[in-house]
């Protein structure tokens, strides 16, 4: 669906920021747990709260799709190529792609793991049986995904700056909060 509108719904303005704030706080969280000895309750809680964040980027993530799918998008002035076009949409499905799976396979390293999966004081069910081989596999998968998200996440950056300062086109101002809109 587009639109003559010049940017993305507050809707879609805010949860694309709350899913960059959430990225923030995982990255570190797992970053950061490295600062704690292994076993000591604040390791504990800094992998908890990355588990929480986690799932919680999950059910952002869903959202994000529903709204997306009925919201409009503005196009982008001045037009892009038909390539460009095709890779930002196959950008656009991987990014989304890793906001999906990273918490799932996260979910089924504890549920492998026979480990309590928490969200918000809540525990949620295992996805799969005790199975600690397993369990370290999908983790070694976790991680190196994990890994390449910086990469992921550098690209789509530095995309939505060359679009803005190199090609001069509307792309970031579209997703910028109204905060930010300046009339040019």
């Amino acid at each position: 669906m587009s639109g003559s509108q010049q940017s993305y719904s507050n809707w879609m303005v805010r949860l694309h920021w709350l899913t960059v704030l959430l990225m923030i706080a995982i990255y570190a969280s797992i970053e950061f747990r490295g600062i704690f000895e292994k076993g000591t309750a604040e390791r504990d809680l800094i992998k908890e709260v990355h588990f929480v964040l986690g799932l919680s980027l999950w059910l952002i993530t869903l959202l994000r799709l529903v709204v997306r799918r009925f919201s409009a998008i503005p196009a982008i002035e001045p037009a892009p190529s038909a390539l460009a076009i095709k890779i930002s949409g196959l950008m656009h499905l991987v990014l989304y792609g890793f906001l999906l799976l990273m918490p799932l396979l996260g979910w089924l390293i504890l549920s492998a793991g026979d480990k309590v999966i928490p969200f918000w004081g809540f525990q949620l069910p295992p996805l799969i049986g005790p199975d600690p081989d397993l369990a370290g596999s999908i983790k070694e998968i976790h991680e190196l995904i994990g890994t390449a998200g910086y990469v992921l996440i550098a690209v789509h950056t530095l995309g939505a700056l060359a679009h803005h300062y190199r090609l001069k086109d509307n792309t970031l101002k579209r997703m910028l909060p109204a905060l930010f809109d300046q009339k040019s």
